[in-house]
């Protein structure tokens, strides 16, 4: 049976007491029973974890309402590293990066790699509404190459200007702040993200940057025919859009536990590419066992398939067991 198999989930979230300090409890932000959540790295996580038949999880910060300083950073990924050390054989660390200064957030990522053992990193996809397809930024991707490492690039909240241009209408603000958010700004973003690194030519300059994306693509493999056509008229890459989705990109199931868009995904992505995730603690862990059932029920990946979807690749990305 499935349920036998223990996974390895890359996308599972945590808020740190240094940004509690800066930004407000997770509570304030998630409510208490989240928040609760959010803030343990022992006991009622590993439960959880029991429960929904996860082996490790690779921990990463909830997002950010305004972009981290490199101190905060230090001390996230710090505060981190002590619950990673104290559950080895459980938990596995992204790191935290001050993104709106690159040379900073390089330094950083090497810093977690080789004297913490992160795994790589998870960013927010914008900083306060700059994303990081500059020139500036490539001390980051080169970073990243060579440690070879993944990024794994996150939604965060719109800034108050994309707030106002694109998502604030004739309907309450909360209604406005889930069409920015999980609704589907946070989505869309993410995938424009990836285009424009792909449009300035990240991948040209770094074949060999890794890049992870969540929540089944973030919109890219609904898109991949027409985006792929239209794409190949731009004469300033080297490389098309599809094969650097298929050598450069992986994607995780995070949040979405629905098997017809992961059909889809496994149409335009390599098996290999494609991984398992939770998106704890917005998502239950035995919401996650119970996909993994269903994706084997409907034979949509089953035997040696299924134990590389649900652990065995994200285990030979991220080089844990």
């Amino acid at each position: 049976m499935s349920t036998t198999i223990p996974s390895i989930t890359l996308e599972e979230h945590f808020t740190s007491e240094a940004a509690s300090k800066v930004y407000g409890s997770a509570s304030s932000d998630f409510g208490p029973a989240i928040g609760a959540k959010l803030t343990s790295l022992s006991t009622s996580r590993l439960a959880d974890m029991d429960a929904g038949g996860v082996a490790r999880q690779v921990l990463s910060h909830t997002p950010f309402r305004t972009a981290p300083s490199p101190k905060l950073c230090v001390a996230i990924n710090d505060e981190l590293h002590a619950a990673v050390d104290a559950h080895q054989d459980r938990f596995a660390g992204f790191a935290s990066l001050p993104m709106q200064e690159p040379h900073a957030a390089a330094a950083e990522l090497r810093r977690t790699v080789k004297e913490l053992g992160f795994v790589g990193a998870l960013v927010d996809t914008h900083s306060e509404g700059v994303f990081y397809d500059g020139s500036e930024w490539d001390v980051v991707w080169e970073m990243a190459q060579e440690l070879d490492v993944p990024i794994y690039m996150h939604p965060c909240f719109a800034s108050e200007e994309m707030m106002r241009i694109n998502y604030r209408g004739n309907y309450p603000e909360i209604v406005a702040v889930g069409l920015g958010a999980f609704v589907f700004g946070w989505h869309v973003e993410t995938g424009l993200h990836f285009l424009r690194l792909f449009a300035a030519g990240v991948f040209d300059r770094f074949p060999h940057l890794k890049l992870l994306l969540g929540h089944m693509g973030e919109t890219i493999p609904y898109m991949m025919q027409r985006q792929e056509r239209a794409t190949g008229r731009w004469s300033h890459l080297k490389r098309p859009l599809r094969e650097v989705w298929r050598s450069n990109v992986w994607v995780t199931t995070s949040g979405t536990f629905d098997t017809t868009p992961l059909a889809l995904l496994l149409k335009v992505s390599p098996l290999h590419h494609v991984l398992f995730s939770v998106d704890y603690p917005f998502s239950s862990t035995e919401m996650g066992k119970k996909y993994i059932e269903e994706i084997e029920e409907q034979g949509l990946l089953k035997g040696e398939d299924l134990k590389a979807f649900v652990s065995g690749n994200a285990a030979k990305l991220l080089r844990i067991s």
